[in-house]
């Protein structure tokens, strides 16, 4: 015998639906309530962290001003060091030029003036010659006396110094290159620059050297520091 189902009979209840429905709304907008006074709890103890504030905002923007400042400050010093340096390289080149000028009016005041002097060593001046022992040099000899008239002779140089803990004295014949032991010649009528070249042996050291000049029956024998002949001074006494 076939079984009939059974079914069942409810009476619906519109007002208690809607009663369903209001308190499901108002548990949702309580739950989002709470959501935001969580929020807010954790944004006031820092753990939640809401975005930049106004402050925050300022000081950032401060703090980059001041660093395009720094950087414009320190762009700017950079600048004033190297017009300094600059500044202080042309000057001790004008002085150099200055120094010059006036060791040429010296020098030419010195053969032109009213004082008649013989031959006499202006000046000297020693040049190192790369990879070598030997050494360049150029000696300024001047004369006013025989005016109009060519001085003649030979300049030689001796080099006095210290080798093995001894004083020694280089003649010219030790300084100087084989066949030119007799001096170099010179002739002049006011000043000339004699050049020539010698060599010092090894371990000795250098203190002084003497110049001597001869001929047409003067002489003059005038000695310079070492150390003033590498930076080419001039000479303060001349002995005939």
């Amino acid at each position: 015998m076939a079984r009939i189902p059974e079914f069942v009979v409810q009476t619906r209840d519109p007002s208690r639906e809607r009663r369903q429905r209001v308190l499901w709304v108002l548990a949702w907008l309580a739950s989002l309530a709470l959501v935001g006074v969580l929020v807010a709890v954790l944004a006031a103890h820092g753990v939640v962290n809401p975005g930049p504030s106004a402050e925050l905002k300022a000081a950032r923007a401060q703090n980059n001003e001041l660093e395009s400042r720094i950087a414009l400050l320190t762009r700017s010093e950079q600048v004033a060091k190297t017009a300094l340096v600059e500044l202080q390289n042309s000057m001790r080149e004008r002085d150099a030029q200055v120094d010059g000028l006036r060791a040429d009016l010296a020098f030419y005041g010195r053969l032109l003036g009213g004082k008649r002097e013989g031959l006499s060593v202006y000046a000297l001046r020693m040049t190192p010659v790369a990879d070598s022992k030997a050494w360049n040099f150029i000696a300024t000899l001047t004369q006013n006396f025989k005016r109009g008239d060519d001085t003649k002779g030979q300049l030689m140089l001796a080099v006095e110094g210290v080798s093995d803990g001894k004083v020694q004295t280089l003649d010219w014949k030790t300084l100087a290159a084989a066949g030119n032991d007799g001096g170099i010649d010179y002739s002049f009528k006011y000043f000339e620059q004699v050049r020539g070249t010698i060599a010092l042996p090894d371990g000795f050291t250098p203190s002084r050297v003497v110049v001597r000049a001869e001929g047409d029956g003067a002489r003059t024998e005038q000695s310079f520091a070492w150390a003033d002949a590498i930076k080419g001074q001039e000479s303060e006494n001349v002995s005939q």
